[in-house]
């Protein structure tokens, strides 16, 4: 009987810290009738005694524990050569008050950041300047130009982002989603050449 097992390592995955990890949940796998045990196969297991935030398990690792229940199987690999665990912990929920004081430190912060570039470029003086272009009067505190410019700010932002609070404005990925993606997979890579754990540690023997 033809015993192929096709394994598709996924390339991350987030697991809360104590919990085991089954084959089929963390590779996608073809494999013959009568070996379907293999998806509730345990790769990965003792985690709770896992002290730093990453582990990294290689596809050998998991040839060899179906190979040492299947030894006449014929394992082919496709796609990534480890999977990168991540390890989290429960969190509390943060207090309503912490929320409060956050939100009130990044707004203020952020407004004087924008306030502070406004007065290195001599924005206000540039208002006046248009609004003297356009009327031919000197006004010290040209509104008419000045509230557009405030809602275009903030318009400008909302569009930057592609975001509306939680709520996406089309499906085209922000600049701050791109540099964050790219930030990932730089991640990864150095966990992956740098974190080679020994993850048979964390393995049930089979």
């Amino acid at each position: 009987m033809e015993k192929t097992v096709y394994i598709q390592m996924k390339h991350r995955l987030t697991i809360q810290k104590g919990a085991s990890v089954k084959l089929g949940d963390m590779a996608q796998i073809i494999v013959p009738e009568g070996m379907n045990n293999l998806y509730e196969m345990v790769v990965l297991s003792n985690t709770s005694e896992v002290e730093k935030k990453f582990i990294v398990l290689d596809v050998m690792n998991v040839i060899n524990k179906i190979k040492s229940r299947y030894p006449d199987s014929d394992i082919q690999v496709i796609g990534p050569s480890e999977t990168i665990f991540e390890i989290t912990e429960k969190r509390k929920t943060a207090p309503f008050l912490l929320f409060v004081l956050v939100w009130l430190l990044l707004f203020v912060g952020s407004g004087l950041a924008i306030m502070n570039f406004h007065e290195e470029t001599s924005m206000q003086a540039m208002h006046q300047k248009i609004y003297w272009m356009m009327t031919g009067k000197m006004n010290t505190t040209p509104y008419i130009v000045q509230i557009p410019y405030s809602l275009g700010l903030g318009l400008g932002m909302i569009l930057f982002f592609n975001h509306l609070f939680k709520k996406r404005i089309n499906e085209e990925p922000s600049p701050l989603e791109i540099e964050m993606f790219n930030y990932q997979q730089d991640l990864d890579q150095y966990v992956v050449l740098n974190k080679h754990k020994e993850s048979t540690k964390y393995s049930d023997d089979y």
